[in-house]
């Protein structure tokens, strides 16, 4: 049973469905430091792990059900488990925070307020796939998350949770530190490693993939943020407590990132399988006066939805079978003024940008889609450009090294699946009917100090 079907069976009022784990001390004075995080059962996790052996140890995170947080929902357990042992090699942990995609806030946020929690994760992880080197790639922009991501890992120095011989378990266990550049393409596990070791970030040929030749051709663990830091209240609390929330398929509680024309943006803690009717409930709404008309799952690269979808349960299953993707949970909300052709232009645009190039399908096709889409918005398209953006959107999905070009579709797809006559709309027009000053993610009242709440507040 999904968690909407249990709500609408139990009658259980929306503000009873979050589950603050992660986030469940954000707003304490301090909250990032080793003393705060000590006092809610910190690094309890990591005692319990260290007690158990290695291949237990993957055997219960398998077990918990634990699916990547960043987005494709891979199992974690079975992530870890395809690290070949007794090769002779070193192994490494890769953790990706290199948190970029557009409406994506959960990682960053995480790492602010709550650092040891990946820490002690990581710890964890190593412990379990037999790694003495652990790497954090996170987005060079966010200087003040770097440096208190810095601290956090100089405080589990000192306290013993890094180094060498940790916690007199045996294991000996170096965490660096590493800032990128500013790529989205680095986002991207095997690009990731490439900028790790000091080259141009660009994908991979898979195979061989990762856990065979990842970083320096070593068996490699590439995780997300949320995911490694969600281990220790397993381990700590039980994969059965785990399992008790969420629903078969899609267990345990993640981070909702509420953005756009909503009353109140932000995170919103949550058991998988929350409705966007019901996390909206929680945040008052859409803004004053307006109506929802489209939105995303999972970030600007999943199929976005509209106001037929506001009952689909958030959980892989069933935003899958609604024709769209998790993804990173970035729930962006668009009310009826937003135009949906400028809003596609400007994430196509941002897709073409940031292509790498490596690959012909990515790097001719989203060029192409943004002098397409600009014309259109612009009024200077025609009727044929439309089968013409379908075309090219399909010769770019599931044809390009990796996933950036299928984000870059998607968008082209859906938009035309669900608001196809407003781009047709645009062509007859000679030009975009919606007013420029109203169209926009701003509120109406410019005097109103909470006015400026846009997908990035």
């Amino acid at each position: 049973m999904t968690l909407a079907a249990e709500i609408d069976k139990n009658g259980t009022s929306p503000e009873k469905l979050l589950a603050p784990v992660l986030s469940s001390f954000w707003d304490e004075p301090e909250s990032w430091t080793l003393e705060t995080y000590r006092r809610h059962d910190g690094y309890e996790g990591l005692r319990k792990a260290l007690a158990m052996a290695p291949d237990d140890l993957i055997a219960y995170v398998k077990d918990s059900g634990l699916r990547g947080r960043g987005g494709a929902g891979f199992p974690t357990g079975m992530k870890w488990q395809f690290i070949p042992q007794g090769d002779g090699k070193p192994h490494y942990l890769v953790v990706n925070a290199d948190e970029s995609e557009p409406g994506t806030c959960k990682d960053i946020p995480l790492l602010f307020a709550n650092p040891h929690s990946l820490i002690e994760g990581i710890v964890i992880a190593c412990y379990a796939i037999r790694s003495s080197h652990a790497f954090i790639y996170l987005r060079g922009e966010v200087v003040p998350v770097l440096r208190r991501l810095h601290e956090a890992v100089r405080e589990a120095y000192e306290a013993g949770y890094l180094g060498k011989d940790v916690l007199g378990s045996g294991l000996d266990l170096e965490l660096t530190v590493h800032a990128g550049a500013g790529a989205y393409i680095c986002g991207e596990e095997t690009a990731l490693l490439d900028s790790l070791e000091g080259r141009r970030g660009q994908p991979r040929l898979r195979p061989p993939f990762p856990a065979v030749a990842g970083l320096y051709a070593c068996p490699t663990v590439v995780n997300n943020v949320e995911s490694i830091a969600s281990v220790p209240a397993i381990l700590n609390r039980g994969k059965d407590w785990f399992k008790s929330m969420g629903s078969e398929k899609s267990p345990g509680f993640t981070l909702y990132s509420l953005s756009g024309h909503v009353t109140s943006p932000g995170q919103y803690e949550a058991p998988l399988g929350i409705t966007l009717r019901q996390l909206l409930d929680m945040s008052g709404g859409m803004r004053a006066g307006h109506r929802l008309k489209f939105w995303t799952p999972g970030g600007s690269s999943t199929p976005m939805f509209t106001e037929e979808h506001l009952d689909v349960p958030l959980d892989y299953e069933g935003v899958g079978a609604a024709g769209s993707m998790l993804g990173t949970k970035a729930l962006q909300c668009f009310d009826e003024t937003t135009c949906v052709v400028r809003a596609v232009t400007r994430w196509t645009e941002f897709y073409a940008h940031e292509s790498c190039g490596k690959c012909t399908p990515c790097r001719e096709g989203t060029y192409w889609l943004v002098q397409l889409l600009r014309d259109i918005e612009a009024g200077k398209g025609e009727m044929a450009d439309l089968d013409k953006l379908n075309d090219i959107a399909d010769n770019i999905n599931g044809k390009s090294f990796c996933a950036l070009g299928d984000g870059a579709a998607s968008p082209i797809f859906s938009s035309l699946q669900y608001f196809r006559e407003e781009y047709e709309q645009h062509i007859t027009g000679k030009g975009c009917p919606f007013d420029p000053a109203r169209s926009t993610l701003w509120a109406d009242d410019k005097d109103d100090k909470n006015a400026h709440r846009g997908v990035n507040a």
